[in-house]
């Protein structure tokens, strides 16, 4: 379902989003695609920092278990 709003633009914006739009798509459809964009950017920043932020707290097990295995390796 779309829901019609209103922003205010600054005249720059709206000229580059006029002429990267072209005529194959409207402002709406332009500022939605970009918007996406943003936000699925954002979705895997924050995914990200929540997997760096899991992998910081086992940060030590896994160094340990790291260590052990390397202990296994012989010299070549």
């Amino acid at each position: 379902m779309k829901m019609k709003t209103s922003i205010t633009l600054s005249e720059d914006v709206v000229r580059y989003i006029d002429a990267s739009a072209g005529d194959s798509r409207t402002r709406s459809e332009f500022i939605e695609n970009a918007l996406r964009e943003f936000i699925t950017k954002q979705q895997q920043k924050e995914r990200d920092l929540k997997d760096l932020a899991i992998i910081n707290r086992k940060a030590k097990k896994l160094n340990k278990e790291a260590e052990d295995v390397l202990s296994y390796q012989v010299e070549l």
